[in-house]
């Protein structure tokens, strides 16, 4: 080849020309060729599915257990920056983005059902051994979330909003366990009511997309957590045929708030990816501090000083917490091992 084919070659190069010479990489199914950052969206194989189908179970048992936290899972999983994204993209990638989604959505019905049929019935006989399971998971799965700021230099924003976020639970949990007025009432409400219940639906939606928030402390936090819960009852429901439009608005505003915000999301971590990574561990964190001190947790303390500690439900709490704690960790490493090997190959 002489020079003037080798300045015809670079300059064909340099314009985006294809070389006839080189194989191109296939681009990846789902994905268009005008966005090459944006994320293959297909399941490469069943296990995969699996996997995705595991995690929404675990965002829908989020709903109900206080202080857990779907969207660490998630992290875990390495599938949380593309839940992000394909619930901020739904309309523009729609068949691609419901693909991906759809395992998840029916692990976190099935998720949700578990937790209100099974884990709520556990919680009225053995309170302290469920929460002991699930903050020992949260607990050995924050090494996953703190990973994602490994190698990230600090500056004063990015401490301040580490501190803001770890403020955040604290103050949800202090606030649902001394300054809530009680259960709120579902029955006799004003037209404003379902506005509320929209922006409550809103809010609940945001926490299943930032890690460290959970959906059962801001219920809790509006006071309408136990009625909710008490409300889901066929009895109930002829009595009171006026609560399904409430369930309707929470629901619509949870559909707004998880497009919306992971929207929202999407674009913060386009920009500054670190700096906000550094407020969700934050939020970890500081949902962390409050897994034994909320307002279930401290029920079960006040029913103890006065009646008396209940041996049973203790032990088993603390040994669930162990158990949870080194699964969950075990995972970690698994899945860093896993995203090495990768790396490698």
């Amino acid at each position: 080849m002489d020079k003037e084919d080798i300045s015809q070659n670079n300059e064909n190069a340099e314009n985006g020309d294809k070389n006839p010479d080189v194989i191109q990489k296939p681009q990846a199914e789902g994905q268009p060729e005008n966005e090459p950052d944006r994320p293959d969206l297909a399941y490469e194989n069943a296990k995969d599915v699996a996997r995705g189908g595991l995690l929404g179970l675990f965002i829908g048992l989020a709903i109900i257990v206080p202080g857990v936290s779907g969207s660490t899972v998630a992290i875990i999983f390495k599938l949380y920056d593309k839940i992000i994204y394909a619930l901020g993209n739904l309309f523009k990638r729609f068949a691609a983005c419901v693909k991906f989604l759809l395992p998840i959505v029916i692990g976190a019905a099935a998720g949700f059902l578990l937790g209100f049929f099974a884990i709520q019935q556990l919680m009225a006989v053995v309170p302290f051994t469920v929460v002991g399971l699930f903050a020992g998971m949260m607990i050995g799965a924050f090494p996953a979330v703190k990973d994602e700021i490994k190698g990230e230099k600090p500056n004063a924003l990015r401490v301040l909003l580490m501190i803001l976020g770890v403020a955040i639970p604290i103050a949800i949990a202090l606030g649902t366990t001394f300054g809530t007025e009680g259960e709120r009432p579902l029955e006799g409400l004003e037209f404003y009511h379902y506005i509320i219940f929209i922006l409550i639906g809103y809010v609940v939606a945001i926490t299943q997309v930032v890690p460290g928030l959970s959906a059962t402390a801001i219920l809790m936090a509006f006071g309408y957590f136990s009625s909710i819960m008490n409300s889901v009852h066929l009895t109930y429901w002829k009595e009171n045929p006026m609560v399904l439009l409430v369930y309707f608005c929470m629901v619509l505003g949870f559909a707004i708030g998880l497009v919306t915000f992971s929207k929202v999301l999407d674009a913060i971590f386009k920009k500054a990816r670190a700096t906000a990574f550094f407020m969700i561990v934050g939020l970890s964190l500081g949902s962390l501090l409050t897994l034994f001190f909320n307002s279930d947790v401290f029920a079960v303390y006040k029913e103890w000083s006065s009646s008396g500690v209940d041996a049973l439900d203790l032990s088993l709490g603390i040994v669930l917490f162990f158990i949870g704690a080194v699964v969950a960790y075990l995972f970690v490493r698994y899945e860093r091992k896993k995203k090495g090997l990768g790396e490698k190959s």
